[in-house]
């Protein structure tokens, strides 16, 4: 709880008395790596903060997973577009590594936000980030050779992510084969 509540403080600072609302809310759960937590279809019901791991977004296009986001410890995640909107989700929401998760249900959090507007801060700050990275990616994907995109990737993602995803995860996040990312890799060593 420690490392949820020091993720927080840098957003808003919450009093004793709004940790002692939130804290009952806040579900901890390990899953072994390569383990789903939200399937396609389904409406995301939760926010995470990891306390401990490495997670990706990804849909299937062809058969072929297209990895959208990856998150570490001390950092949210969630199948944001289907969180917000409460519709199906078009993507899955799976663990790379072993991973301990802090989650609240979105109906809670939401009358939390209601409830108490500062906590709903964290909430439109989250959004925000998760739309300027969003808006950061479309523009490298856009404008971008492959090289670019994978030293982008290298300049804007914590060392844990580098280092513990798989190359072809990385390969379907930049819009390259696993060879070119290869080719790229072995370019950038010389």
């Amino acid at each position: 709880m420690e490392e949820l509540k020091k993720a927080v403080s840098k957003i808003i600072h919450l009093t004793a008395e709004e940790w002692e609302l939130l804290t009952p809310l806040v579900e901890v759960r390990k899953y072994a790596a390569k383990t789903l937590i939200a399937n396609i279809g389904m409406v995301a019901k939760k926010l995470y903060f990891i306390k401990k791991g490495l997670i990706r977004v990804y849909h299937l296009e062809d058969g072929k997973e297209i990895s959208t986001y990856f998150a570490c410890e001390n950092q949210f995640i969630s199948i944001y577009s289907s969180l917000i909107t409460q519709t199906p989700s078009l993507e899955y929401l799976e663990t790379i590594t072993e991973s301990e998760v802090l989650s609240i249900n979105y109906h809670q959090l939401t009358a939390l936000y209601t409830r108490y507007h500062k906590l709903e801060k964290i909430g439109r700050i989250l959004a925000e980030k998760n739309y300027l990275c969003i808006m950061q990616r479309t523009l490298v994907m856009q404008t971008q050779t492959a090289k670019q995109k994978y030293l982008d990737f290298l300049a804007t993602n914590a060392p844990q992510i580098i280092q513990n995803t798989p190359q072809h995860q990385i390969a379907s996040f930049l819009g390259i084969t696993p060879e070119s990312l290869s080719r790229i890799r072995k370019d950038l060593v010389k």
